[in-house]
């Protein structure tokens, strides 16, 4: 019955507003976001940019003092960067992965609507492809499949002649050799992670720490707020610390409802992360953000967001919980969906651009008007978030407030270019310096 009616359902809830932003997206940024009195709605705010994609030679608007170039068109879901030593780029393409079969509900298949609306409804590609630029122009003249029928691959890491692949599910490993474009080894699971059932929030990023004995991984909740219950919760909206030898981990930090990004932080060394929180709490609420790591910290999900802002939806509470919850760092922005995060140290871009943090903003959907949808730096001093951000790369969003691409991982490489993967548009965008090539 469900399917008969969901046509008109869909229409009427991709235009619903829900609720309308009351403060600018400026007010929801920064080390102290102005956080107004949640707002709840009978139908949740849904506005969805239509994915169209990137016409004829159609580009992202870069900041001042900056150009912009299509280092690698036509990919399938670019979504994560990583560089070799030897200045080789991988791009994982990949989606989400198959839905546990038997487990449609109502919610779901709506859901399933919106993500082919917003250009995530196609089959994964399963694969790394590596990216060469053999002459320097800044454009990727060689390519190769790397790696294949993985399962929604998302992180990558290289230590020593050890290359890791974050999968929606575990942990696996390929021998690598300096210089090769593709790996034809089996894979070897070197650790399981929380996968089925819904496995909600997928995507799985890692880094290494500097002396390569650990790595940190990402894994986002499988709700909102809890609301499947906490028991699926298992070891999730949570970094892991894994030994990178023997496989034996912990939770390193916890309350993150869905951490992606990852990032070294080069002055103080700490471990930053780009953090997505909850929804449907209204569209001022609640901001996105970026902060840096604990050991043993817990900051808040599901029970309370920034520090102890009691989220009341979750029941029954936990008061001593949300008395040690860490109020985050920095606040870029209700709904951006923050994903990419990348140390700004070494980039070749304009001053202004020489230290701090570039996050790639996939953009909202419960917010009204639309939020993300950019590239955004925030800068530091002395290790630590310094100033208002910063607009890199924006235009993602049309005039008429459909996604021509959908700006994901960030990256700068050897030569001091900032690398985006965007999703949408199929492409990895190279900023440079407007001097520069």
């Amino acid at each position: 019955m469900y399917k008969i009616l969901l046509p008109a359902l869909i229409s009427l809830t991709l235009t619903a507003c829900g609720d309308v932003a009351k403060l600018p997206i400026a007010a929801g940024m920064g080390p102290k976001p102005e956080l107004p009195e949640p707002r709840s709605s009978m139908i949740p705010t849904v506005n969805i940019a239509k994915a169209i994609g990137w016409s004829d030679d159609a580009t992202p608007q870069p900041a001042a003092g900056t150009q912009v170039n299509a280092f690698a068109r036509d990919l399938d879901h670019p979504r994560w960067l990583y560089q070799l030593p030897n200045g080789d780029i991988l791009v994982a393409e990949t989606n989400s992965p198959p839905k546990e079969a038997g487990k449609s509900t109502l919610r779901s298949w709506i859901a399933e609507k919106y993500m082919k609306r917003a250009g995530a409804g196609t089959p994964s590609a399963n694969r790394i492809t590596l990216l060469r630029d053999t002459d320097g122009d800044g454009i990727a003249d060689q390519r190769s499949v790397f790696l294949k029928d993985l399962h929604s691959p998302f992180g990558m890491a290289l230590i020593g002649s050890t290359f890791f692949v974050a999968n929606a599910d575990s942990i696996v490993t390929f021998p690598y050799h300096e210089g090769d474009t593709s790996i034809t080894a089996a894979p070897i699971k070197f650790i399981d992670l929380p996968g089925l059932p819904l496995n909600h929030h997928w995507t799985k990023n890692l880094i290494a720490s500097k002396d390569g004995h650990k790595l940190y991984v990402t894994v986002g909740s499988n709700s909102n707020i809890g609301e499947n219950g906490m028991q699926i919760e298992e070891g999730r909206a949570a970094i892991w610390e894994v030994d990178s030898q023997t496989g034996a981990h912990r939770i390193f930090a916890s309350g993150l409802r869905n951490p992606n990004g990852l990032a070294w932080e080069p002055d103080s060394g700490a471990l930053w992360t780009a953090v997505n929180e909850r929804d449907e709490i209204g569209s001022d609420l609640v901001p996105d953000y970026i902060t840096s790591v604990q050991d043993g910290g817990f900051y808040g999900w599901p029970y309370s967001y920034y520090g102890n802002h009691v989220d009341v939806r979750v029941q029954p509470e936990q008061p001593d919980l949300v008395a040690k919850a860490i109020a985050p760092d920095y606040a870029v922005g209700p709904h951006t969906a923050s994903l990419g995060l990348a140390a700004a140290r070494g980039n070749t871009l304009p001053a202004q651009f020489a230290n701090g943090m570039f996050i790639g903003q996939h953009g909202s959907w419960n917010r009204n008007p639309s939020s993300g949808y950019k590239v955004l730096f925030v800068p530091f001093a002395d290790g630590k978030p310094s100033g208002a951000p910063l607009d890199v790369l924006t235009g993602f969003l049309n005039k008429q407030g459909k996604a021509q691409g959908r700006p994901v991982g960030v990256l700068v490489d050897q030569k001091g270019a900032l690398m985006v993967a965007d999703d949408v548009g199929n492409t990895i965008w190279r900023v440079t310096a407007a001097s520069a090539n």
